[in-house]
């Protein structure tokens, strides 16, 4: 008796373990996560909230699986506007917008432009008022360096030349 008591602590610690895991690896990848990122930087400019869309989303998980056995920063050339990042370890979803978001340092709003040799278009598709849905996807990347390969797209698509996001 004590034997299939002390098997079924193991068991129960092992259910545990696993289902924690899956959690972690899940969180900060949920649609909920993405919006959520894309509406703090929103937010901090005045733009007006970002909704999940899901036939964004299928076209972005259907890109991001094509994706999978490279994880080349090509974009899809498709009809929506898009953002892609690469990442190692466990990036996630929210690290990508995160990333993207962090290149508002790089853009003068008077100016509407980039610092010299910089790139700010990821942040400028983030917050482009126009842009009111997004899709994204994540996949883990089956060779190269990186270990996920993400990719979000957007409805409206932004960055028109010569228009400022907000």
């Amino acid at each position: 008796m004590a034997l299939s008591k002390k098997f079924a602590t193991i068991a129960l610690c092992f259910i545990l373990a696993t289902v924690t895991l899956a959690q972690m690896c899940h969180a900060q990848n949920s649609p909920q996560d993405y919006v959520n990122a894309h509406n703090a930087a929103r937010a901090a400019v005045g733009v007006g909230k970002i909704q999940w869309d899901g036939k964004l989303a299928a076209y972005a998980q259907q890109y991001a699986n094509q994706r999978k056995g490279d994880c080349a920063l090509k974009h899809s050339g498709g009809p929506y506007g898009e953002n892609i990042a690469v990442g190692g370890g466990p990036f996630t979803g929210r690290d990508a917008v995160k990333m993207w978001v962090a290149e508002k340092a790089n853009y003068n709003y008077n100016s509407n432009t980039c610092a010299a040799n910089k790139v700010c278009g990821h942040y400028t598709q983030v917050v482009w008022r126009k842009s009111v849905r997004v899709g994204c996807a994540r996949v883990p990347c089956n060779s190269g360096p990186y270990s996920y390969f993400v990719i979000c797209s957007y409805d409206p698509r932004g960055n028109y030349v010569g228009q400022k996001p907000y």
